[in-house]
């Protein structure tokens, strides 16, 4: 049975420019292909979890100008559940500067604006929402007191807590009281566990550390390599699809946000994991932050008729945490 998802997070214009690569600091570059489009990562997994084929409401603050009225808009149009997004008098809705170089690596720059005031007050007034909710998916685009707050009133209730602790920070290990699952990528997980991660011992050790904070599931993405998986009962490496990348600009999004909308509807973690796996492969053969979110239809067909995962030895991972020192 599907269950509703509520997304707690933030919402930007996205400003993009295309170019052959990346400046250096102090440098100019001529040349380019400029877009605006939405964005926050908030709204990015609102979106990817909605196209997956979940249920989901949103609480978040934009400004109340132009920019505000035309992301609550889009969103609508997308089928996100906007009644709980605040629109804010005194400061302007959040904007995010984005460079994309030939590769698909990205430089990202964000003016929070309006989700800076995102409170624990926004939070509680639709404390009966989110209680009754089957998942909640929440980041650290906007502000920790906010975010904790939705996660503890979570906690009174069956409900499946789900964090993306980015953009990368250091949090107490206490701050994570609640969490159920957590989708930090590799540098993420670097500055979560405090253990810098070179090869797949320390992989292990890593995601060890972070599940010993109480966490029950702990997923690190690793990009082009794939996905890694630890759990009490065992860790192991989900390899990705193999693409050509034009633009990797929210795809920890697009796959956090799936990952939702998956387990909202009772899938294991591993079918979970896998399927977001195959929604984030998708999402970066595209431009853009949400637009690149794949619909539930293209990533079912996207499993059945893609080639096969890759077996590269060197990849190939099992670990029991009992081994572990």
């Amino acid at each position: 049975m599907k269950k509703k998802v509520i997304v707690v997070g933030s919402i930007n214009v996205d400003l993009t420019i295309k170019t052959r690569r990346l400046p250096r600091p102090g440098e100019t570059i001529i040349g380019g292909r400029f877009t605006k489009g939405a964005g926050g990562k908030g709204a990015n997994q609102a979106i990817a979890a909605v196209r997956a084929g979940a249920d989901v409401s949103f609480i978040a603050r934009v400004g109340n100008d132009l920019y505000g009225q035309e992301m609550v808009t889009h969103l609508n149009t997308e089928g996100v559940g906007t009644r709980y997004i605040v629109h804010d008098e005194e400061t302007a809705t959040g904007m995010a500067f984005i460079l994309v170089d030939e590769h698909g690596e990205n430089s990202i720059v964000v003016a929070s604006g309006a989700n800076a005031r995102l409170c624990p007050l926004d939070i509680e007034k639709v404390q009966d929402e989110i209680v009754s909710a089957g998942v909640l998916l929440v980041q650290l685009e906007s502000p920790l007191d906010a975010v904790q707050r939705a996660i503890h009133l979570a906690g009174r209730s069956d409900v499946l807590v789900i964090v993306n602790p980015a953009p990368a920070q250091y949090l107490n290990n206490s701050w994570f009281h609640g969490v159920d699952v957590i989708t930090p990528n590799k540098i993420e997980a670097e500055m979560l566990s405090g253990l810098k991660i070179t090869d797949d011992a320390s992989l292990a050790a890593s995601a060890q550390r972070i599940l010993d904070f109480g966490i029950s599931i702990v997923i690190i993405t690793l990009g082009r390599r794939g996905v890694f998986l630890a759990t009490k009962n065992g860790m192991s490496l989900i390899p990705a699809y193999t693409v050509k990348a034009i633009d990797s600009t929210g795809a920890g999004d697009v796959f956090s946000g799936s990952l939702a909308s998956f387990l909202a509807e009772d899938m294991s973690i591993e079918e979970a994991v896998k399927m977001a796996t195959a929604s984030a492969s998708i999402s970066v053969t595209r431009m853009g932050a949400q637009m690149s979110a794949p619909l539930r239809s293209e990533i079912e067909n996207f499993i059945n008729y893609a080639p096969q995962l890759q077996k590269r030895t060197e990849d190939e991972f099992t670990h029991n945490p009992s081994q572990s020192s």
